[in-house]
């Protein structure tokens, strides 16, 4: 009997080295696996990270550069829940056609960098400013599309002293809008319900025509939610 309990205790003696090396080697093996899968998670919430960063082109001049509109929408998106990556494309007095000649917007559509692209321009109810309102609007649309690009009208607002044409500038950007199906940012139309609301003027600056730190936020605002639905 004590022959044959130790000839068993020498077995297990014998098989604890190889007993404890399974050990191990499965619960190195686990952990790796472990190790894997949350790296691979990781790595999947990093793209997926990335793919939600929506790259907005604002192209203008002063009245979305003198307070930074795209970076109080940027602002305000973060605080909405989005991720969001400006550029800006301002000069002084430039309407549709000067940027489409002369600023290299063109490559920039083109460049499928940006999903969204906010255009703005001085106000359009004289004649020849209406024209050129349709004609590049058309322009710029069409570019738009062609590179599954969402294109965004900054509605303006005229001068406090010509505040009669109003209604006509709010009208223009309707149209133009609706005629290729782009979105409009009725940033002039929230401003003129406003002062028919309370007599106040505050939106604009001190010049009676460029946004005031108030009109730009409230600007900020409107362009947000009208862009937001095509942000998820």
């Amino acid at each position: 009997m004590k022959d044959l309990n130790k000839t068993n205790n020498n077995v297990l003696i014998k098989q604890m080295p190889y007993r404890f090396l399974k050990y191990c080697f499965t619960t190195l093996f686990c952990l790796c696996v472990i190790l894997n899968v949350s790296s691979q998670n990781n790595e999947i919430d990093r793209l997926k990270k990335k793919e939600d960063i929506h790259k907005i082109l604002f192209i203008g001049n002063d009245i979305i550069s003198t307070h930074n509109l795209p970076a109080a929408v940027k602002k305000k998106a973060k605080y909405s829940g989005y991720t969001i990556e400006t550029k800006m494309i301002a000069t002084s007095n430039y309407n549709y056609s000067d940027h489409w000649n002369k600023s290299g917007v063109q490559s920039l559509i083109s460049s499928k960098v940006y999903d969204v692209v906010v255009i703005q321009q001085n106000p359009t109810n004289r004649i020849n400013s209406y024209d050129n309102l349709v004609d590049y609007s058309n322009r710029y649309s069409k570019l738009c599309k062609e590179n599954s690009v969402i294109l965004a009208f900054f509605m303006c607002w005229p001068t406090l002293d010509h505040f009669i044409t109003f209604d006509t500038e709010i009208l223009n950007y309707q149209l133009v809008s609706e005629t290729n199906d782009d979105v409009l940012c009725p940033v002039g139309q929230v401003w003129k319900s406003y002062f028919d609301k309370t007599k106040k003027f505050d939106y604009y600056g001190d010049d009676n025509f460029l946004p005031s730190k108030k009109g730009n936020d409230i600007a900020a605002q409107v362009v947000l939610k009208s862009i937001s639905k095509h942000l998820r």
